[in-house]
């Protein structure tokens, strides 16, 4: 069957205004050719309740959901060329309109429909300025105006925008609207494609329209608005249905009449009955998918050509202990010796790591009383990162030479369709921006997903000359990519092969295989059919 949809629209001063619309259904054979070519999530018209006690800042990744289970399906693709710059902004739609009027649902909508890794949710009342004594007790007995711009911390807000527009790593406050201040632990978001931002004051600041690409207007009617704040603020947030009325006649409309309401001349599209309607967010969602598929990346194919012939770079140290043999993983061992040999391997490419970290002399008073001149870290801490999975076999070697170190892990994956790196996932502990990061991953072949992690680190404002990237084994390739993209973050290894096969597997490196998959036994034997 055909499922078309007539919409009528008015034009208010250049910007579309979706008035309401019609289904037309009719039957035919080749109903398929009239489907939209490009893949959406389908709109649905069931609406989820809006409960909430804090502030919501979250990242949404695509996700199949399912009575007892969420599986996560979609990374993110390199947001940077192979220079390691970021080359392309965060698509950012700012959503305004008045209190209640429905902003939180039309995002969660966008997110559902846009069906795009990495969206993430960026709410206005996170950045309710921290009250004094005085405006808490008047918040107490609802006559402070939230609703008003000096109510909000929009310093902070642009700030954290601007950041996030960018790529970085930023710290969100989470505000309590019971006790009505921050509470102390901060929400950290990283990772955008897309922001939706929402606000009742959104459109109020004119650095903060800077940063919008596009901005809607959600309009709904003020009865429904109040009907929906009483049901939120008597339910969710503990007040009195008087307490809630009298806010709202002596702040919340006077507001929206003189602060928000005019804001609707700047905007791009005005979205009426707000997440009940799914023609207007449909135009969205076409138009942010547009805007996205103009850019596009391709780093791998782009690392394979580039830098050939060209001499091996001066950040790159070799340790070179086992003499004039060939090295350890180059034979073909059975596992327990190639365990043992990597084993090795990795704490000497470690302790060698770390004797090219700032030191500062120290002495230490023994237990026999003599005085012993040691050496110190110049510097705050060490932490290491892995890169999953196969990096993280050489964090056991790292805790037995730096006790109690700190450890975070950075999952990246190649698109098989694609064939380039793809963030799944990370966890990095907290103020990592003042430590030396010893960056491990266990081979290295075209240098993508080491790009990506040393751009995870400095997103999260780590100092690029305090990145240290240790491999057991690198192709030149790899370490051409680093060097030019990075050229202060120093690069650590055993032994440095020339050639990359098909796969991106280093040749002769350890056989042409996964090192991941050798050293956890999980390879493939060569009698298996792919049935097996």
């Amino acid at each position: 069957f055909h499922l078309s949809c007539v919409f009528r629209s008015v034009q208010v001063k250049r910007k579309t205004v979706v008035t309401h619309f019609d289904f037309l259904l009719s039957f035919g054979d080749d109903s398929l050719g009239s489907l939209p070519k490009h893949p959406r999530c389908p709109l649905t018209p069931s609406l989820s309740p809006r409960k909430r006690t804090t502030s919501q800042s979250k990242t949404e990744p695509p996700l199949l959901r399912t009575n007892k289970r969420t599986i996560y399906t979609a990374g993110r693709p390199p947001w940077y060329n192979v220079t390691g710059t970021t080359f392309k902004e965060a698509f950012v739609i700012g959503l305004c309109g008045g209190s209640a009027s429905g902003k939180t649902t039309v995002a969660n909508k966008i997110i559902e429909a846009l069906d795009v890794p990495w969206v993430v949710l960026l709410s206005m009342d996170s950045f309710y300025k921290v009250l004094t004594k005085d405006e808490q007790e008047l918040a107490a007995k609802n006559e402070y105006n939230f609703d008003h711009p000096e109510a909000f911390d929009f310093e902070l807000l642009v700030t954290v925008l601007r950041k996030l527009k960018k790529g970085k790593s930023i710290k969100v406050p989470v505000y309590d609207f019971t006790s009505h201040c921050r509470r102390k632990e901060w929400k950290t978001v990283y990772g955008a494609n897309v922001v939706i931002f929402e606000g009742i004051l959104a459109f109020a600041n004119k650095e903060l329209l800077k940063l919008l690409d596009m901005k809607v207007f959600v309009d709904t009617d003020s009865d429904i608005r109040l009907v929906r704040r009483l049901k939120r603020d008597i339910s969710d947030r503990g007040r009195d249905i008087n307490g809630v009325i009298k806010q709202y006649n002596k702040f919340v409309k006077p507001s929206f009449e003189q602060y928000i309401e005019p804001t609707v001349q700047v905007a791009d599209i005005v979205v009426p009955r707000g997440g009940e309607n799914f023609v207007a967010l449909d135009l969205i969602v076409q138009h942010v998918h547009s805007q996205l598929e103009k850019v596009c990346v391709n780093n791998r194919s782009a690392l394979a050509s580039a830098h050939q012939g060209q001499p091996l770079p001066k950040t790159l140290t070799l340790v070179d202990r086992w003499g004039p043999v060939s090295h350890p993983l180059n034979t073909d061992s059975a596992l327990p010796q190639f365990i043992f040999y990597s084993k090795r391997l990795m704490r000497l490419l470690i302790e060698h790591a770390l004797s090219f970290l700032p030191l500062k002399p120290v002495q230490v008073e023994t237990p026999q009383g003599s005085i012993y001149e040691g050496k110190r870290l110049s510097g705050k801490r060490i932490t290491g990162v892995s890169i999953l999975r196969a990096g993280e076999t050489m964090e056991q070697a790292l805790m037995h030479v730096c006790k109690d170190i700190r450890l975070g892990k950075i999952l990246i994956q190649t698109n098989h369709d694609t064939g380039e790196p793809e963030l799944h996932y990370l966890r990095l502990p907290k103020d990592i921006s003042e430590d030396y990061v010893i960056l491990m991953d266990s081979t290295v072949s075209t240098g993508a997903a080491a790009l990506m992690a040393v751009r995870v680190l400095l997103d999260h404002d780590v100092q690029e000359d305090k990145i240290f990237l240790l491999s057991l084994l690198m192709a030149e390739m790899g370490v051409h990519s680093v060097a030019y993209a990075f050229p202060k973050v120093r690069i650590i290894t055993t032994a440095v092969d020339k050639k990359v096969n098909n796969e991106f597997h280093i040749i002769p490196g350890i056989g042409g295989c996964n090192f991941g998959d050798r050293y956890f036994g999980t390879d493939t034997p060569s009698d298996w059919t792919e049935s097996d």
